[in-house]
């Protein structure tokens, strides 16, 4: 039988534990939506906007997301797709939505240059719209998305509006994963304040990123953010440094992506974002203990009650199994995933255990990062 001091640590222990999944909760019904109806009706001529959509090895992707920009009714919509050279059929799908779809094939990447904002920046230098609007092939733009989020952007005077997609799961690891992705992201990055004017928060999504040239201009562009994997974020914290506006929100109803196609994407996926080209080994060893202590040991100290005989504990512990349970399911539905893989949660947190400790591997040993076809070195 543990001591009273035990007993009362872990259970100061548990309710910090309760605390951060009520926070997680917090944070995600924080997130204000954006729909198709959002916002009054523009009183004057809405901006142009030039679409820029950087691909690489998309031609299953590619398709679709243009098809459902063609069909936005906006008017002075420029659509614009940088070709990375790509060893598929990317150019020729481009191609063959006809001329409202422009074509830039990139140059060599030059040294210290991020693929994605290679491409990016070379569709924003190519575009003529008053707002700019990054966009990943693999977002598929419902009816009236574009409108939406110019009124968004402008109803906010906002200077860098990032939209949430749906994200599309179909195969079981992505049903069991990626909500628990969601719920990281939401969490780390602490999405609700990045809309508060006077907080520090910062962060973007590039699946979805709208933004006034005026304000790209000033930070510098995709070149401010050339070497960093995590373009979107680093370039949300330079927006943010330089006093302009933010906004983010959640348009399950406006667009929706597959972020990955199978397993070993994904892993390679996460991977990535998990890493970034700045590696750092005191940050990954922490995101490990998070996940762990957290996630995890919490799940412990209920059979941990039952054999002691402590009823305090086995109430926290019966508490603890609710709440993580409870919410990692809510979270699941949230998304649109069956509900039923919201209690392998466990199993979501076990793969990333396992991404934090892929990542550490590779950054001892001095690993570059690798994705489309293309190698990034890290520095410490």
């Amino acid at each position: 039988m543990p001591s009273l001091p035990e007993v009362v640590l872990l259970l100061a222990l548990g309710l910090i534990a309760l605390l951060f999944q009520g926070a997680a909760i917090y944070l995600a019904l924080r997130v204000p939506k954006v729909g198709g109806a959002d916002g009054p009706a523009a009183t004057g001529p809405l901006p142009t906007v030039s679409v820029i959509v950087a691909a690489r090895n998309e031609e299953e992707d590619l398709g679709p997301a243009l098809d459902s920009l063609l069909a936005q009714e906006y008017p002075g919509l420029e659509i614009i797709v940088v070709d990375g050279r790509s060893t598929d059929r990317t150019r020729e799908v481009a191609r063959a939505r006809g001329p409202r779809v422009k074509l830039v094939e990139e140059p060599p990447l030059p040294p210290g240059w991020v693929g994605k904002n290679w491409g990016c920046s070379l569709g924003a230098e190519a575009a003529s719209g008053e707002l700019l609007l990054f966009t990943d092939a693999d977002v598929v733009h419902r009816p009236g998305s574009v409108r939406s989020a110019v009124l968004h952007l402008l109803r906010e005077r906002a200077d860098l509006v990032t939209l949430i997609p749906r994200t599309e799961t179909r195969g079981v690891w992505e049903r069991v994963v990626l909500p628990f992705h969601i719920q990281m992201v939401l969490t780390y990055f602490r999405a609700p304040r990045i809309n508060r004017d006077t907080s520090r928060a910062a962060a973007a999504t590039g699946q979805f990123l709208l933004t006034t040239r005026s304000a790209y201009a000033r930070v510098g562009g995709h070149a401010a953010v050339r070497e960093f994997v995590l373009e979107d974020v680093r370039l949300a914290q330079l927006y943010r440094a330089a006093g302009l506006k933010l906004r983010i929100g959640w348009a399950p109803e406006l667009l929706s992506t597959r972020m990955y196609r199978d397993r070993a994407e994904m892993f390679e996926g996460l991977l990535k974002n998990i890493h970034g080209t700045e590696y750092r080994l005191a940050r990954q060893v922490g995101f490990l203990a998070g996940l762990v202590g957290f996630f995890w040991l919490p799940l412990g100290l209920l059979p941990f009650g039952l054999a002691v005989g402590s009823l305090p504990l086995v109430a926290m512990g019966a508490l603890l199994w609710i709440a993580l349970f409870g919410k990692h399911v809510g979270f699941t539905r949230a998304v649109k995933v069956p509900a039923g893989y919201g209690l392998l949660f466990p199993v979501a947190v076990g793969y990333y255990v396992l991404l934090v400790a892929a990542s550490i591997r590779r950054g001892e040993s001095d690993a570059p990062i690798e994705w489309k076809g293309r190698s990034y070195a890290v520095t410490r």
